[in-house]
């Protein structure tokens, strides 16, 4: 049985919008795409907050490699990468992905997504849209 601690959700970006593109920095910069906030109260070990971001790309020259980060209080907890081609019919794309934070201290954290690129003489960029969520529960 699992009770619901926490929730949060933030959609910094509805739809997709190639006037409101903004190119992906390469690493090791990184563009700050979604934050959320989670508050775990006392004593609600163990527990598990389940991460979820959807995340719109254009591939704009070569075939970047896209490295999404997911970070708690400025830690790294999850990263995970997408090929992103900038010519044919594979210009656009939105990715999804999860990640699960175990045994999460009590307190206010904060989850932030974030996405840099890795492949040098590229260019990629964030068009739209953008979501994330958290689910915190306690899992005994």
């Amino acid at each position: 049985m699992v009770r619901v601690l926490a929730k949060a959700a933030v959609e910094p970006r509805r739809r997709f919008n190639l006037s409101r593109a903004t190119i992906i920095p390469h690493s090791p910069s990184r563009i700050r795409l979604a934050t959320i906030r989670l508050t775990i109260p006392a004593n609600s070990r163990p527990n598990r907050v389940e991460l979820v971001a959807t995340v719109g790309v254009r591939g704009v020259t070569g075939i970047a490699q896209i490295r999404f980060r997911i970070w708690r209080d400025g830690m790294q907890i999850f990263t995970a990468q997408q090929g992103v081609e900038s010519a044919g019919s594979e210009r656009n794309y939105t990715v999804s992905f999860q990640a699960i934070d175990r045994n999460v201290r009590a307190g206010t954290h904060v989850y932030t997504v974030t996405a840099e690129n890795r492949t040098a003489g590229t260019t990629a960029a964030i068009v739209g849209p953008v979501s994330f969520s958290g689910l915190a529960v306690k899992t005994r």
